[in-house]
């Protein structure tokens, strides 16, 4: 019996019954379109966005203005770069999307959300990264429906005691 053999597998090869070998893993065909272009569809609250990758100089627009002019903020940057900095993908795609509803916050968890989906359906081997760090999966949070006989979901009105 050789070292590396398990002891399952030196029982089973004994008793003449077939040894189980393991399958390789494949992978789904790229998603890629006429232009070259892989598209997904990223949500997060009330945003939804609708997002275009394509191979490029890094490049990122969001409804027709630059990433930096739509959003001002540098975290809400920094998390539309996130998947790319996961993937070891930084500035190798141009992206274009087009993003509504919500606000500002919202729609840049909705456009990281399209850009990871996007970049699995052009490289599916970088799914399992992706999906580690939890950019694949939607957020389920949203905001809570105002109750009725209440100020706000949870608020009460002001209580007076004369």
């Amino acid at each position: 019996m050789a070292m590396t053999e398990s002891f399952a597998e030196a029982t089973a090869a004994a008793e003449g019954a077939p040894v189980a070998v393991a399958q390789p893993v494949v992978l789904p065909e790229p998603q890629i379109d006429k232009q070259g272009r892989s598209y997904a569809t990223g949500k997060r609250k009330d945003a939804v966005a609708r997002v275009w990758i394509k191979p490029g100089a890094g490049r990122v627009i969001v409804n027709g203005r630059e990433l930096d002019q739509y959003f001002t903020r540098p975290t809400w940057r920094l998390i539309l770069n996130q998947p790319f900095q996961v993937a070891g993908r930084v500035d190798q795609y141009d992206v274009f999307c087009t993003v509504k509803g919500g606000g500002l916050s919202g729609q840049a968890g909705a456009v990281r959300h399209g850009i990871s989906k996007a970049l699995t359906y052009y490289e599916p081997a970088l799914r399992a990264p992706l999906k580690k760090e939890g950019f694949l999966t939607r957020d389920p949070r949203v905001v809570e429906r105002k109750k009725y006989g209440r100020r706000k979901a949870r608020r009460s009105f002001q209580f007076s005691k004369r």
